[in-house]
């Protein structure tokens, strides 16, 4: 049998459905929302989890889920029904839903497109030095990097425009890579106004603090800050 005999012979054995279902198979979700709150047995979505423009998620009746979209700032408390993530809001039906603008800086956020491609939980990156992440509340979530090293147990945030602030956090080993680090929980409150370094391994992100940022707990979409 020659090679293009061969070859041939070997297409004509594989399944039918392959390239079919190749051809057929959904687009990755974008992912453009977070997942500030919920309280559901059925959401299939957890707290911190991103999700992405088209997906569903089913609520009970009765059933609780916070979104915050990164982009438009929207922020959405959803009380039962169904939940279709669009780009700029949800589509509810059967449910109820209670939206507000809140601050944030989406237009200085874009997708990693590699990661978008990969995963509904993919994290967002800051486009660049020009345009600096500002967070609207003082203390930041910050999350971790993916690829973080096992040694990499320290976590440096220090002030940039003026000497002297620095903040120094251990982290558990509970904590995985591409978890989420609060600092509202550790009592830490960052100056209004300020620019600031996050640096963990070879890790490092620059933001600012806004001059009108709330002090103590806000949406996340407020104060999220990310290595990815």
């Amino acid at each position: 049998m020659t090679p293009k005999t061969l070859l041939a012979a070997t297409l004509a054995a594989l399944p039918t459905f392959t390239l079919a279902a190749a051809a057929h198979a959904p687009a990755p979700l974008v992912p453009i929302a977070i997942v500030e709150d919920v309280r559901s047995a059925t959401a299939g979505v957890e707290f911190m989890d991103y999700v992405g423009t088209g997906e569903i998620i089913k609520l009970g009746p009765g059933d609780v889920l916070v979104l915050s979209y990164l982009r438009s700032c929207e922020h959405e408390t959803i009380t039962g029904g169904t939940v279709k993530v669009g780009f700029m809001r949800s589509e509810i039906s059967d449910g109820r839903v209670v939206r507000r603008k809140v601050p944030c800086d989406g237009g200085k956020i874009e997708l990693s497109s590699a990661q978008a491609a990969t995963s509904a939980a993919s994290a967002f990156r800051v486009q660049s030095a020009d345009s600096r992440l500002t967070l609207f509340a003082r203390a930041p979530v910050v999350q971790l990097p993916k690829d973080l090293a096992p040694g990499d147990r320290t976590l440096a945030i220090v002030r940039t425009d003026r000497p002297g602030e620095r903040h120094t956090l251990r982290l558990a080993d509970t904590v995985a890579a591409g978890g989420f680090v609060d600092l509202a929980r550790q009592k830490i409150q960052l100056t209004r106004g300020g620019t600031y370094e996050a640096r963990i391994g070879d890790h490092k992100v620059v933001f600012a603090i806004d001059r009108t940022a709330r002090s103590g707990a806000a949406p996340v979409v407020s104060r999220l800050v990310s290595f990815q």
